[in-house]
């Protein structure tokens, strides 16, 4: 709550003008005017203005100064250093508008308090001043606490709905792999090359099972998965597709997020080579680079021109991006690839 709304500034306007009257009222029938004037005799605006009307209103600029010096240039500060910054302003500020009130008065000939009289104008500013940030601040944190209280309901159905999904992402790979196997048994001997690429399927599910229920695997796993991933999509492009996959044997046994690469891979097929006659080559390349994982899916296809729009357009590219800036604060790199092509790359 960096900012005040105009509303908010109307009803602090209103609120010192009703006490202002009330004030005015007081000070009026305390003076005896009751008898002379009438009821309506506290209505005489030129008492009114120099009685009361002017005080309360240097009131209220004096809230507005101590909320721009306190709350609003210490937006960025906890909220326990604005309270001490405007406890301390408020006696400081009071001081100097109750000087140069006097001072003002004096030099057109206006009464004001004075003697141990004056002691009012301290109590009564330091009063309303105190009030009114205290409902300030312990209206900000209702605000706040409500809008903590609607974001922690919508994670908890988030959540929820993460977990059903899960569930259901646990029983769809178990159905269909299964499924796989029934047709796989059906298919006659002679069609072994069928049989393996429906058996290289229901490999492909099985992992994406596994990937749902644990959080890391090693290289080594996803690096079969996306061999698999890569045989079955070369049956389909046949010589048009050129696999190289240069890894450093050291670092297959170290962990990473299950389906990290194949969401990338399938990336540069489908948006790179696919399109493609003459088809292309993807090199996968990880090292281990300055203390680090580095990561590289290079392509021979088409490129892309405009790579600053493309994460609104892919959901692979996107959900990869927005995992690793999440678990690791890393962040994926796209880069032309020469002569031709794309070069996806990041480190974990």
């Amino acid at each position: 709550m960096k900012n005040i709304k105009k509303i908010e500034i109307l009803i602090i306007f209103l609120f010192y003008l009703f006490f202002s009257f009330l004030y005015r009222i007081v000070l009026w029938y305390n003076g005896g005017n009751y008898e002379k004037e009438g009821f309506w005799g506290w209505l005489n605006f030129r008492d009114y203005w120099f009685m009361a009307g002017m005080q309360y209103l240097f009131y209220f600029f004096t809230s507005i100064i101590i909320w721009f010096f306190g709350i609003k240039l210490l937006a960025s500060k906890k909220t326990i250093v604005q309270i001490i910054v405007v406890i301390l302003l408020i006696p400081i500020i009071v001081y100097f508008v109750r000087e140069w009130r006097y001072e003002f008065l004096d030099s057109i000939g206006i009464f004001h308090l004075t003697g141990t009289g004056s002691v009012w104008d301290w109590y009564i500013p330091l009063l309303f001043l105190m009030f009114q940030f205290g409902c300030f601040f312990a209206y900000r944190y209702f605000i706040d606490n409500q809008k903590k209280l609607k974001l922690e309901g919508e994670l908890r159905t988030s959540a929820l709905k993460s977990e059903l999904s899960a569930l259901k992402a646990q029983l769809n790979p178990h159905f269909l792999y299964n499924v796989f196997n029934t047709i796989s048994a059906s298919v006659p001997a002679e069609n072994e090359k069928t049989r393996n690429m429906i058996a290289e399927l229901s490999d492909l599910f099985r992992y994406q099972l596994k990937a749902s229920q644990v959080e890391k695997v090693t290289i080594r796993e996803e690096l079969d998965f996306v061999h698999k991933y890569l045989q079955l999509e070369k049956e389909r492009f046949e010589d048009r597709l050129q696999i190289k996959i240069n890894v450093d044997e050291d670092i297959l046994e170290e962990q990473i997020p299950p389906m990290l690469l194949q969401p990338l891979v399938e990336n540069s097929i489908k948006h790179g080579l696919a399109s493609l006659i003459e088809g292309g080559e993807i090199t996968i390349t990880i090292k281990r680079k300055d203390e680090k994982l580095y990561f590289e899916i290079a392509d021979t296809g088409v490129g892309i021109d405009n790579k600053n729009t493309v994460f609104n357009k892919g959901i692979g590219l996107t959900n990869t991006k927005l995992r690793l800036e999440k678990m690791y604060n890393s962040s994926l790199n796209l880069d032309d690839n020469l002569p031709k092509g794309l070069k996806i790359s990041f480190e974990l």
